[in-house]
């Protein structure tokens, strides 16, 4: 026995590198988290309004394919389509 403390002084010393380990691992975890809350939440904001993120007022999302992101084309007449 190399230190004079006592099971209670042991036991004390254990509780609080466990509650370290555990509070320094959930801070991690709710940092990650928010980060990537706060990413998306720019993404969908620059998406929805991007002349305040410095973009262009295309009405496009970012990332979208070019070949896709034009305007519909209409295939038949509008009277044809509601006609029973």
């Amino acid at each position: 026995m190399n230190s004079m403390n006592g099971a209670f002084v042991q036991g004390a010393e254990a509780y609080g590198r466990l509650l370290e380990v555990f509070i320094d691992g959930h801070w991690w975890v709710v940092g990650d988290y928010l980060e990537n809350v706060g990413k998306c939440t720019k993404r969908l904001g620059a998406n929805a309004y991007p002349y305040l993120y410095g973009g262009e007022m295309t009405g496009r999302l970012r990332g979208s394919s070019p070949d896709v992101s034009g305007y519909a084309s209409p295939s038949k007449e509008i009277v044809h389509r509601f006609a029973k």
